[in-house]
């Protein structure tokens, strides 16, 4: 992917969790096939789900079962399906690779960071706990933190008022075209994570980030540490 922007030295740094900073479409996956497995259904394999990863339980579910939230029986099992990940949050999501590396350079320059995602505290706040290079964190805010998700940019004005800084001094990185559009709205620069959960016909050069990184460990090259 192409180079945008000039080299930028922040006051924050802000990411998207899943996608971004760790890779949870292994237990994502895993909670759906769960399901399947219990109605004694062949099971479709990780790969099956990974592309809809971004979209939470609303893209697993329909990989898994076909179903959408207009179906009579997507809330039960979109419940099904919340409790089962619950159980398995951090069996096999990991960081991606170069994830640690990046956060303790920001670290090393007493760089702030932190996490803005649309996953819900329930999820949120015991994956950070769990996950030792995510817990420096400076700010998390989940999808129930503020009145709003993303794509509003209430979240991500949160979480840089939690860190005490300006919002428009903030470069905000995701893997999801939602990230940019909150991301733009708030004042802050954007990345978009090419090695994300993209979608299936999503392209990144499309969303007009501000700049693109094909690996986590990009972002040093891209970013002027104090």
């Amino acid at each position: 992917m192409s180079i945008q922007m000039m080299p930028w030295c922040p006051a924050a740094v802000l990411f998207d969790l899943d996608g971004t900073l760790i890779d949870s479409a292994p237990d994502l996956a895993a909670a759906a096939e769960k399901m399947r497995a219990d109605r004694g259904m062949p099971l479709k394999g990780e790969a099956a789900y990974r592309h809809m990863t971004g979209a939470g339980a609303r893209g697993l579910l329909e990989v898994a079962f076909g179903s959408v939230p207009q179906d009579e029986e997507f809330e039960a099992l979109k419940k099904e399906f919340l409790d089962n990940y619950e159980s398995m949050l951090t069996v096999r999501t990991r960081p991606f690779d170069g994830v640690d590396v990046l956060l303790l350079a920001l670290q090393s320059h007493n760089l702030p960071w932190g996490i803005v995602t649309n996953k819900s505290e329930r999820f949120t706040l015991p994956i950070v706990a769990q996950t030792p290079a995510l817990a420096a964190a400076g700010a998390v805010v989940g999808g129930d933190t503020t009145a709003h998700a993303k794509p509003h940019p209430a979240p991500l004005l949160e979480a840089a008022r939690r860190l005490g800084v300006e919002a428009t001094q903030c470069v905000y990185v995701g893997d999801d075209e939602r990230d940019v559009v909150a991301g733009k709205a708030a004042g802050m620069k954007t990345v978009a994570a090419c090695y994300g959960y993209l979608g299936k016909q999503s392209n990144p050069i499309d969303w007009c980030a501000d700049h693109l990184i094909d690996q986590p460990i990009d972002l040093l090259k891209w970013l002027v540490l104090p």
